[in-house]
């Protein structure tokens, strides 16, 4: 019997440091391809139309998939004046909006901050943020380093049956690495 374990340790000890080579193998073999994504285009999901918080499209341009989880980019239709995300915390990754069209409301930590076309914001992880759309429609770029699982999170509202309660959007959030700390900001 021993001896059974004494080789189920020496293999588990040999196999080591290919597993780690096949980690580092899968990084040096991303993609190193060059992809366009066109206008108006969601690629993997197409448009992934948000049930809960809001009723915006969200176009996925770059996946978390594409990068190893380096970044994800998003683009954002809205089209839920007066509606926005509670205030909530990323716990490992950096936001960064980019308003392409219409006017938003932020609010970062204990400050608020009017954005119109043009305007940008940096949202830092583990920092309470929320917003809310002002104007009757508008557009943003979303930008997330590293990616998390922000994209699972729409996929997930997306296909929901029904408009989710505030306990089942909490329960969203924490199964992809968000923390709700409190309500949607008021316009």
């Amino acid at each position: 019997m021993k001896r059974n374990k004494f080789i189920a340790a020496l293999l588990s000890l040999t196999a080591s440091p290919f597993l780690a080579l096949s980690q580092v193998k899968n990084k040096m073999m991303r993609q190193q391809k060059g992809f366009k994504i066109d206008a108006g285009v969601g690629r993997i999901h197409g448009h992934i139309k948000l049930k809960g918080v809001n009723v915006n499209i969200l176009d996925v341009k770059i996946s978390g998939s594409d990068t190893d989880g380096d970044l994800a980019v998003f683009e954002q239709t809205s089209l839920s004046q007066g509606k926005g995300t509670p205030l909530h915390i990323h716990h490992a990754q950096d936001e960064i909006f980019y308003v392409r069209e219409g006017a938003y409301k932020f609010q970062v930590g204990n400050e608020t901050f009017d954005l119109t076309t043009g305007d940008s914001i940096f949202l830092p992880r583990q920092v309470a943020h929320a917003w809310t759309q002002v104007s009757e429609k508008g557009k943003m770029t979303v930008i997330l380093q590293p990616a998390g699982k922000l994209e699972n999170f729409f996929v997930t509202m997306a296909s929901l049956d029904h408009e989710p309660s505030q306990k089942e959007m909490e329960q969203m959030f924490i199964d992809n690495d968000m923390q709700v700390v409190g309500p949607p900001l008021k316009v």
